[in-house]
């Protein structure tokens, strides 16, 4: 092995992270040096120290953890999973409020820092292209046709939109996490109707949409310039309630659309991507959403795809320049 093969990849993400573990796996096949770390670990199991200013690299220094250490001078590419960040729970709220925002923008500015390796993606770019309106906009401009969306926090035009478009859903702008009396909780796309609108939508802006009259959902990844397309079908509005009652079935897209999906990643500055399709009884595909670091594991296992293998092969070449 070269010295430029024994670059490492750096994989940042939660402990548990079955996703990560498949693509750390075909990095490990191809005797690929990971160095994997959460930033929740901060303290005696993760240590960060850098240098700017001095040296001719713009970041000399390294993350070190207890088995692992990288120098971040010559990190090949870094794979931005599912990171958490530490909740200090043992300092005051302040003092916790304080601590959190030092590791994010000192751990975190010092990787965002890092303009050689090859992003997968950078979390800058992901934050950016996380905001759902913005997809909207950017998907029509791209030529998908894209539900009829109103993003309001005005009850009286909520009710109007309802009824005048009839069958609507209502969606979270963002996942966030959230618990009630201890029970984790999640927000589906749902079915809304006008009689359920209440002054309590003045609270914050909610997103309605037109429902789609789909045949079946597509989710789509794309590595690279790789397409893995995934037909899901089922009889649920959203088919992330109930994976058991999902059938799967390998997709190729039609070039404009494919095309268009990897544009979208170009504007956005993306190498990666999942996005959400549905198809319509005349075999038209409307826009959902994307999400720039969406699951895609328990796919590889239903359909075989060589999705894994796309993000190793990805992350060793490096090198964004």
């Amino acid at each position: 092995m070269t010295t430029t093969e024994k670059r490492p990849v750096l994989v940042v993400t939660e402990a548990d992270d079955i996703t990560a573990d498949m693509g750390i796996t075909e990095l490990n096949r191809c005797e690929v040096p990971v160095v994997r770390f959460n930033p929740a670990d901060i303290g005696e199991d993760l240590t960060v120290s850098a240098r700017f200013g001095a040296c001719a690299a713009p970041v000399v220094g390294q993350a070190r953890t207890p088995s692992q250490t990288a120098d971040l001078s010559r990190v090949r590419s870094v794979y931005w999973r599912r990171p958490e960040w530490p909740p200090f729970p043992h300092l005051s709220p302040d003092d916790s409020r304080f601590a959190v925002a030092q590791v994010r923008y000192g751990l975190g500015g010092t990787l965002y820092a890092l303009d050689g390796p090859l992003w997968v993606n950078h979390p800058l770019r992901m934050a950016a292209a996380d905001y759902k309106p913005a997809q909207l906009v950017l998907a029509q401009q791209l030529g998908f046709t894209v539900p009829l969306t109103l993003v309001t926090n005005d009850p009286v035009q909520a009710r109007e939109f309802i009824r005048v478009q009839g069958d609507t859903i209502f969606k979270t702008l963002r996942w966030t996490p959230y618990t009630r009396d201890g029970v984790p909780m999640t927000g589906w796309a749902d079915p809304v109707t006008a009689e359920e609108i209440d002054d309590s939508v003045r609270v914050t802006p909610h997103l309605f949409q037109a429902r789609v009259d789909k045949v079946a959902d597509l989710r789509v990844l794309v590595v690279g310039r790789h397409t893995f397309a995934v037909r899901i079908d089922s009889e649920l509005l959203d088919w992330r309630k109930n994976y058991s009652a999902l059938t799967y079935t390998v997709e190729r897209l039609p070039d404009l659309v494919d095309k268009a999906l990897h544009s979208c990643l170009d504007r956005l500055e993306l190498v990666s991507g999942s996005f959400d399709l549905a198809v319509d009884r005349a075999g038209d595909y409307w826009w959902l959403e994307l999400n720039p670091n969406g699951q895609w594991g328990w796919l590889e296992t239903e359909t075989g795809l060589p999705m894994s293998k796309a993000f190793a092969d990805l992350l060793m070449q490096g090198d964004s320049r």
